[in-house]
């Protein structure tokens, strides 16, 4: 029966033939069957039981296997081999398939443990302690996951133990699990075991296992388990440890969540080290130096050390490679490379960088596919890792269906092959999952959420990932409705989230409104109410003051509804309310429903206020880095991943809702019409009162308090929502979120920021930068020193004392004295200031910033060191003499700004001169063009009040010629400053020039076209004060040119160009708000200085004046051509320009006059004079009488010139007039009555004026002269014209006298001889002039 046996065993395991080993264990059953146990006889072997066990356990029978083996095990047998052969067979039947059988596992140790103890007293059995050791590893595998290991330190501890004791000669397998053993007490945290095993494996692997000697090094220095005499040892003695040590205490300080001081330099020196291998390609050289090089080159593209990484793989492809795994590990080094070299512009998402990210990922598929066909599994995981760590900035939600496929195969190999890495494998099926259900693939994205859950050994993402699984389960439930409100309200924000954008804003608030309700139906409704317009009861006053009262403090009272919500509801179920409501509060932002939003946020942080900040210090949570390795090895890449358990998540959660409800409550802020930090603004009162009332203060109105509080709570609110977010980002050591919230706070108040309020938020910014300083800055540093410059300036801004100014413009040093109480604030903001600009000065090259940034940071050190009366010394603000980098530039903007703060009654500063100024600027090289052209404007401004011509000419020359040379590369927010600088050059250089004419006309026309230059550049900017400034400068240096027609030619195209440019200006006109300027505070730079300084001619102050008269200026240029047609077009562009005011008058008469020339009709025209004086209106008509073409155009002119004086004061000119009008009657053969009429309407006019008497007329009356009177002299002219008799010796008027006269004369000479009535007037022209005389005469004799 034994031969039988024995054939059935061997054709079972020779054939895999399952039945012949079925028909053994049928005749070792049966021939057991019935049998005693005392019964020892035995009709075969009793090793046919551990045979057949062992046969059976191979082929998968199990039963057949412990059947057998409990036979065994009844019996009495002796005792060989095959008793521990039975116990090891026995411990395989409970191999753990995971790490949740801790059961099974613990049976088979229990086993194992038994098969060395009966091995290890026996040298004949050693065999099986090394078979046991290896059955272990192979069975133990679920356990080497992170945070399991402890489990296998007992038993590895005694196989380690065992396989010494039994001295194995397999010394490379000793040594590997003595390795794998130390890796379990530091997984474990047990320091003080693993610095006592180290010591002993490390002496042992050292002399027996050279080869592995790297490995347990770099364990022993990583985790800090060597003393320092050990370590300088190792280093001094071999390159390649040297260059581990400094590798791994890198590495060691990024574990600490430490950034490595002089990290650069260290990377480079290991560098240096690895050249000592030389040239050398054998091949025990490659195999020592190749690893070391592809570690030094992983670990230089963590640190951002892009060059450094370039230069290894540049040796790495010179080494001459062949070995695949190798070749395949070096291109992802090189596919790693290109996306890094891309830096900020990741963070970007342009078309173009998405792109070039994408085709990385696709070469790696390639390289994915090379490493399954090679079948190395540490290979794999390298690819892997490396297409995660690639794959991670487009996990967007607008860019991740890109990389579905490449996590998918990554997420499919690394099944395949049961990689160890399974919180990577965890993530990528849980990103595979979000995209699949953001595709609407449910089921799919369920598969991946329930690989994930099994995946999560360690419990950090179990929450969530259930809470996911569950969502979309409940998405699957088509025709059953959840009984739990939660569910309710899940299916219903998930309902809400598939809307469409077509859906109107109506349905998709119905959805989320239900959805609150479900989730809190005794106060969400009253919540939401709050903003209810309809709910808000005024009463029975309905002023518009009374409604905002009546508004706030309705919302005050609705809000506070929901403060006992948690005492209402209990704490069951919180995290997933949490979740909830915070997921509800996402999707009302993302859809706009605002109102939902701003409810749904102030319930999720109800368990803010009652949860997590009851949490005491001793539970806190630890500190930790945001990004930890998951695999790092010798032969390995790295995986970043977010630590990430429950009491994180919830941080995180409600840190994102804090800033969500901030940005919600700015935007009802704004629905108020009130940006975030500003007060409320008084409504203007359009309403009727009774007569006698009188209108409260703001401040005494109860109604109109209660609103703006309400305001200015919403606005604290917000701040609070932010802070607290800060807050939260410091206790878990984000960086990212405490950087958001400095983003989002100086982004918001960038108005307050602009106009110099930094003062109000001054503790908000304090708070945000000691955060800041503690967790980092997220590697933008531009942000951390904008955060520095607003709060440095906040502490400052309000001590600097108000310039007073004296009739002579001087400054009153004595009034401006510092106030004592602010020198702490003062002293703080210099401590700020010099903590950023020590933090950018070039040391560290991934702090600096763009000079753009750091030149405001200057300006406000200078400021404070002025007011704190320190000097600065020669250095400028650098602490060496080193002119790399920033260093020069950085001494040129110091003592610019030293230049620009001297003069102002405060400490001057001790500068440089212009001249040394200026050669340092020349010699800097300047990365930013727009810094460059401000600085060169500056020093043109300085140089001009120093009166300085030759610098300002040669500053202004440069200034000019970069604004051209690099007009392209100024970017389109740039353009507005770099055309005004660029104005304000060519204004000061023209006004030089002007200072500097000696007489010289052609210096004079240089600066004009100076000053056209400078209306070019402004005119292009929209800047109208920069503009009218250059035409003001224009006009005064061209006067003399004006008088010439001539000279006025060659001013028609610079004229031409300045009106252009006004015109340009006004349509383009920028506004300036928000925009933060280089200085808040008074100084003599350009900015600051008074626009409209210098002296103007009369009739050039006002804008409007100025630009009439460059108008008419250009009109005469034409004119003086005769070229009317051209010339009326410029006064019609001029109408249409100038605004409807007076200064239009002007242009109206040239119109007038020149449609007169031309013959056209300017009825309407003159009709914009109506409004005038009678005597302007009458000129106009007379003005126009003789260029009208045409004899009735010509009346009609005259006749209305006459016919507009109605007024006693206006008789003299109407008298003119008239005569000249019978003039022109006569002249051009009208009726001669008609014109004797006119000349007697004038006579008439003259004889009945009412003239004041002088001294000397009272006098007169006591003269008599025998003189014919006019009385005498009467004459019936025939006409009906009544002439008043005055006696001559009334008229005393000498101007009266003379016109009667001229008006006699012309009457003599039109009558003619032959008229009866020519002597006569002769007559009475002879008679006034012997008046005349007689007045004369006595006004002599008095006086004598």
């Amino acid at each position: 029966m034994d031969l039988v046996i024995r054939q059935q065993l061997s054709a079972a395991q020779d054939h895999q033939d399952t039945q012949a080993l079925k028909n053994a264990y049928k005749l070792i059953k049966s021939d057991n069957q019935g049998k005693s146990a005392l019964d020892s006889s035995e009709s075969f072997s009793s090793d046919l039981y551990v045979l057949c066990a062992e046969q059976a356990l191979q082929l998968g029978y199990q039963e057949i296997s412990s059947d057998c083996l409990q036979m065994y095990f009844k019996g009495r047998h002796p005792v060989n081999q095959f008793m521990g052969r039975a116990y090891l067979c026995q411990g395989q039947l409970y191999t753990p398939l995971s790490t949740d059988n801790l059961e099974n596992f613990e049976k088979f140790v229990m086993y194992l443990m038994k098969a060395l103890d009966f091995a290890i007293h026996d040298p004949r059995y050693y065999f099986l302690i090394y078979n046991s050791s290896v059955l272990y590893w192979q069975i133990v595998r679920p356990y080497l996951k992170p945070g399991f290991r402890y489990l296998l330190i007992p038993s590895l501890s005694q196989i380690v133990t065992a396989l010494n004791q039994a001295e194995e000669q397999d010394k490379q397998w000793r040594a590997e699990l003595m390795i794998e053993l130390l890796e379990c007490f530091l997984d474990a945290s047990k320091m003080k075991e693993a610095v006592d095993f180290s010591s002993t494996a490390a002496a042992f692997i050292k002399n027996n296992v050279p080869d592995k000697y790297q490995h347990i090094f770099t364990l022993m220095v990583h985790h800090k388990l060597m003393n320092t005499s050990q370590i300088e040892e190792d280093i001094q003695s071999s390159v390649s440890l040297s260059v581990i040590y400094k590798i791994q205490t890198i590495k060691s300080q990024l574990d600490t969540n430490e950034f490595p001081i002089e990290a650069t330099t260290s990377l480079n020196t290991v560098f240096e080290l690895l050249k000592q291998y030389g040239e050398d390609s054998s091949v025990s050289v490659l195999d020592e130096k190749i690893p070391l090089l592809l570690e030094l080159a992983r670990l230089s593209l963590k640190l951002n050390c892009t060059q450094l990484a370039f230069d290894c793989i540049h040796d790495l492809k010179r080494a001459g490679i062949e070995e695949p795994g190798k070749v395949i590990e070096i291109e992802c080094l090189e596919c790693e490379y290109e996306v890094q070299k891309l830096g900020t512009k990741i963070a970007t998402y342009t078309k173009g960088v998405v792109e070039s990210q994408l085709k990385v990922i696709r070469r790696l598929e390639q390289a994915l596919q090379r490493a399954v066909r090679l079948g190395d599994p540490s290979v794999i995981q390298v690819v892997c890792a490396t297409q995660w760590n690639l794959c991670l900035p487009l996990l967007q939600h607008n860019l991740h269906q890109h990389v579905r496929k490449p996590l998918i195969s990554v997420a499919e190999i690394l099944e395949k092959i049961d990689s160890l890495l399974v919180l990577l494998r965890c993530q990528v099926h849980m990103e595979i999952a979000h995209i699949e259900e953001d595709e609407d693939r449910i089921e799919a994205a369920m598969e991946h959420f329930q690989k994930a859950i099994y995946l999560d050994n360690n419990g950090q993402y179990q929450e969530h990932l259930k809470m996911a699984f569950h969502r979309l389960h409940l998405c699957t439930m088509l025709y059953k409705s959840p009984e739990r409100l939660e569910d309710q309200a899940i299916m219903m924000i998930e309902q809400a989230k598939k809307g469409k954008q077509k859906d109107s804003v109506r349905k998709k608030r119905s959805l989320l409104v239900n959805a609150g309700l479900a989730l809190a139906p005794d106060a969400f409704q009253i919540v939401l109410d709050s903003e209810n317009e309809a709910k808000v009861s005024s009463g029975k006053c309905r002023s518009q003051i009374s409604y905002l009262c009546a508004k706030a403090q309705h919302h005050t009272k609705s809000v506070e509804k929901a403060e006992g919500h948690l005492k209402r509801l209990g704490h069951g179920n919180d995290k997933n309310r949490i979740s909830l409501w915070a997921d509800l509060a996402k999707v009302a932002r993302k859809q706009g429903v605002w109102d939902v939003c701003r409810a749904a946020c102030r319930f999720c942080l109800l368990y803010d206020d009652t949860q997590v900040r009851k949490v005491p210090q001793s539970k806190k949570l630890q500190k930790k880095k945001a990004s930890t390795i998951v695999m790092d090895d010798n032969r390995g890449g790295s995986v970043q991943m977010e630590s990430s358990w429950p009491k994180r998540d919830l941080l995180r959660t409600l840190a994102e809702i804090r800033f969500i409800n901030a940005e919600a409550t700015i935007h009802l802020l704004r629905l108020e019409g009130i940006q975030l930090n500003d007060h409320a603004v008084l409504p203007e009162d359009t309403s009727q009162h009774p007569t006698g009332y009188i209108s409260k203060l703001p401040e005494q109105d109860p109604e109109w308090m209660t609103y703006s509080t309400w305001i200015d709570h919403l606005s604290q609110y917000a701040m609070e929502n932010f802070l607290r977010a800060a807050e939260m980002g410091e206790e878990l050591n984000e960086a990212w979120m405490v950087h958001n919230a400095v983003v989002y706070i100086l982004n918001h108040n960038k108005h307050l920021i602009a106009s110099g309020r930094q003062r109000e938020i001054v503790e908000s910014l304090q708070s945000l930068l000691i955060a800041m300083k503690n967790t980092g800055h997220s590697g933008n540093t531009v942000v951390l020193v904008m955060l520095c410059n607003a709060l440095a300036r906040g502490l400052i801004l309000c001590w600097i004392p108000v310039l007073k100014i004296d009739e002579k413009k001087k400054i009153d040093a004595a009034t401006d004295k510092m106030d004592p109480n602010g020198f702490p604030d003062i002293k703080a903001a210099l401590e700020v200031c010099e903590f950023a600009l020590n933090l950018t000065n070039g040391n560290i090259p991934s702090e600096l910033v763009p000079i753009v940034v750091r030149q405001h940071i200057i300006a406000t050190w200078v400021k404070a060191k002025q007011l704190l009366q320190q000097q600065i010394g020669h250095k400028l603000g650098t602490d060496d003499e080193n002119d790399d980098g920033q260093n020069p530039i950085t001494k040129v903007l110091v003592a610019l700004e030293m230049y620009s703060c001297n003069g102002l009654g405060l400490m001057d500063f001790t500068v440089l001169s212009l001249s040394q100024l200026v050669k340092m600027t020349l010699e800097c090289n300047w990365p930013d063009p727009l810094v460059e052209l401000q600085t060169l404007t500056r020093l043109t401004h300085f140089a001009y009040a120093s009166h300085d011509h030759e610098i300002v000419m040669t500053c202004s020359q440069r200034a000019l010629q970069l604004g051209i040379k690099h007009t392209r590369a100024f970017l389109t927010e740039n353009q507005k400053a770099r055309q005004e600088m660029l104005s304000t050059a060519a204004c000061i250089q023209g006004r030089s020039i002007m200072e500097n004419l000696a007489g010289k006309k052609h210096l004079r026309l240089a600066a004009s076209k100076a000053f056209v230059q400078s209306a070019r550049y402004a005119g292009e900017t929209g800047n109208c004060a920069l503009v009218m400034l250059a035409a003001r400068y224009f006009w005064n240096a061209c006067l003399p040119f004006i008088g010439s027609p001539s000279d006025r030619e060659q001013l028609k195209e610079p004229t031409e160009t300045i009106l252009k440019n006004i015109i340009k200006a006004d349509k383009n006109k920028q506004g300036t708000k928000n925009m933060l300027q280089l200085h808040q505070w008074p100084t003599k730079d350009f900015q600051s200085s008074e626009s409209l300084e210098g002296h103007f001619l009369p009739g050039t102050e006002e804008d409007l004046t100025l630009r009439t008269s460059l108008y008419g200026l250009l009109f005469h240029m034409y004119a003086d051509k005769s070229d009317w047609e051209t010339g009326l077009k410029v006064l019609d562009e001029a109408i249409q320009v100038l605004p409807r005011t007076k200064h239009r008058l002007l242009i109206f008469k040239h119109m007038v006059i020149v449609k007169a020339r031309l013959g056209r009709n300017f009825t309407m025209d003159i009709q914009k004079f109506k409004d005038e004086s009678e005597n302007y209106l009458s000129h106009m008509w007379h003005r126009l009488a003789p260029i009208s073409k045409g004899i009735v155009g010509q009346l009609t002119c005259y006749h209305n010139a006459i016919e507009a004086l109605q007024k006693q004061e206006s008789e003299w000119q109407k008298v003119d007039y008239l005569m000249e009008f019978a003039e022109w009657l006569y002249c051009n053969q009208f009726p001669l009555n008609g014109v004797i009429k006119h000349l007697d309407w004038a006579i008439d006019i003259l004889l009945h004026m009412k003239l004041d008497i002088g001294p000397f007329e009272e006098e007169e009356k006591n003269i008599k002269q025998e003189i014919p009177s006019p009385a005498k002299l009467k004459v019936d002219f025939g006409v009906n014209v009544t002439v008043t008799q005055t006696a001559n010796e009334d008229l005393r008027n000498i101007r009266q006298l003379e016109m009667l006269f001229r008006a006699h004369t012309l009457m003599a000479i039109i009558s003619g001889h032959s008229s009866p009535f020519h002597q006569q007037n002769c007559l009475m022209a002879y008679a006034y002039i012997i008046r005349i005389w007689q007045v004369r005469l006595f006004q002599g004799v008095c006086l004598l």
